[in-house]
Order: C-alpha cells, then structure tokens, then sequence
C-alpha cells in the first residue's frame, strides 16, 4: 500500500519578546502564525474500519495539535524562563496574563522544534511527523522535517 501525506492547517495568535537580540524583536510583540502539520501513513486498508481509506482523520489530528499548540500558545506571551525576562512574565502573570516560560530563545525555529516534539509524541504508533512549517510573517517561516531530524 502507498505512503501518503496528509496536511492540516492551524492559525493562533501568540506574543513573545527575545531576550538579547539586536533588533526590534527584543520588544514584545505578537504574530498571527500559520502551522502546518503534515503527516504520513498508509491508507486503513480493512473496509470494516470506520476509518478506512484514511491516513489519520483529519479530526483526531485536529485534537492532537489544538490540545497540545493551539489552546496552549493562543494569545498567550511566550518567554524564555533563563532570563530576566521571566520578572516581567512574572508582572504580567500577576495581572492575569497567559505567559508561557520555555527553555529556549522563542524564536519560529525553537518553537517548531518545541512543538515537534509535542506533536510526534501523540501520534499513533502507524502515523508518523513528516513535517512542520511554522509561518510568522507572511514571509518568514520555519520548517522542521523529520528526514532532517532522524
């Protein structure tokens, strides 16, 4: 049977400011990021399946990637917690924002590493990331692929 990749699309709105850069990103900002996430697999071959002829439904990726991006990064402010911006998370915290605190510089390249790594965790043992490709601007991406990440 034929591999195939599937393709789902995700849109959410996320701030975050980077610690130590030279430009205009050190302040806080937000972008409007467009993720797609593209999986592969092979067709569900048993016609008795309620899922036959599909890959993964397109909801139950949906699920995946909403519980583990979406509901979390959406319109959330995102810091790197091993700098003093975490006082500043801390103040907007205190004020009722949704701050997240990460390991790492939130750059699109961290971040699709980041949600890489949620994603692949969830998936079905048949279904596995092909790749991702995090838009921030509409012209500036990241993309991850699992061939360069083996």
């Amino acid at each position: 049977m034929s591999k195939i990749r599937i393709t789902k699309q995700f849109t959410f709105e996320t701030g975050h400011a980077l610690y130590g850069y030279d430009g205009k990103c050190k302040n806080v900002h937000g972008h409007s990021y467009k993720l797609g996430v593209t999986v592969i697999g092979t067709p569900i071959a048993d016609t008795s399946h309620v899922k036959h002829g599909m890959v993964i439904d397109f909801g139950d990726l949906k699920k995946i990637v909403k519980e583990e991006i979406v509901d979390v990064f959406d319109h959330a402010t995102v810091f790197n917690k091993n700098t003093p911006h975490v006082e500043l998370a801390k103040e907007l915290k205190d004020r009722g924002h949704d701050v997240i605190l990460v390991e790492y510089q939130p750059t699109s390249e961290e971040m699709v590493i980041d949600f890489a790594a949620k994603i692949k965790a969830r998936l079905p043992k048949a279904i596995k990331l092909h790749s991702l490709r995090l838009q921030e601007t509409e012209t500036s991406c990241a993309e991850w692929y699992a061939v360069d990440n083996e």
